[in-house]
């Protein structure tokens, strides 16, 4: 009865744990902003979008509008199937990714399954989104955050290895969506990854991995 007990326990720790970040996002959260349906249909074929695909670093301050970030937010993360399964894989099913989005009127988190904004704060932080210059033009930087605390049974070693993977897919979704709408979009490694932590409030076990700018193209 103690092992089964003991079994039952461990099993039940992950879920916990999550319970216990969202409570932590919940005390932090200044409004949540209910994003429209995405629009599920349409869009350029998929093989032109693969022709023009690319990385491009010039971002005109022309805002995109809650459909467009919708859509973006989606393509990149969301809910396509039943049981929360996602536009991408993820390894084990862990879906440790939390995805932030720093725009001029504040920073926000993606809610996935209520597909929603959580503002989590009124400053413009894109200063952080990436060391170079180009960057605090584009109107709104994803950061990538993954939470090591999700991943669990396994070795820090290959956490780091499924989170890198993991994100692959979600980047490349947005390089597909933003070739398809007609945006500009780049992958960034060069981020003050402790002060981003620093500023976005993060947990421990939560690493900041990657940015990843979307906007309208600059001249």
């Amino acid at each position: 009865m103690t092992k089964l007990f003991t079994m039952k326990a461990k099993s039940s720790l992950p879920l916990f744990i999550f319970v216990l970040s969202l409570m932590a996002v919940d005390a932090q959260v200044v409004e949540t902003i209910n994003l429209p349906p995405a629009q599920k249909t349409g869009g350029m074929p998929l093989m032109e979008a693969f022709q023009l695909r690319k990385s491009q670093r010039s971002f005109s301050s022309k805002e995109l509008s809650n459909q467009q970030i919708s859509n973006l937010l989606w393509a990149a993360y969301g809910i396509n199937r039943p049981n929360e399964f996602r536009t991408v894989p993820a390894a084990k099913n862990w879906f440790e990714y939390d995805i932030y989005l720093l725009k001029s009127d504040g920073w926000f988190l993606y809610d996935v399954r209520k597909h929603a904004l959580l503002k989590m704060g009124n400053e413009d932080l894109r200063i952080y989104g990436g060391t170079q210059d180009f960057v605090k033009a584009a109107p709104v930087i994803l950061v990538y955050v993954a939470d090591f605390g999700r991943m669990n049974d396994t070795t820090d070693e290959l956490r780091k290895f499924f989170s890198a993977v993991d994100l692959g897919y979600i980047s490349q979704n947005v390089y597909l969506w933003s070739a398809s709408e007609g945006l500009a979009t780049i992958i960034l490694g060069q981020v003050d990854k402790p002060k981003v932590h620093e500023v976005l409030k993060l947990k421990p076990d939560q690493q900041v991995i990657l940015s990843q700018p979307v906007g309208y193209p600059g001249q």
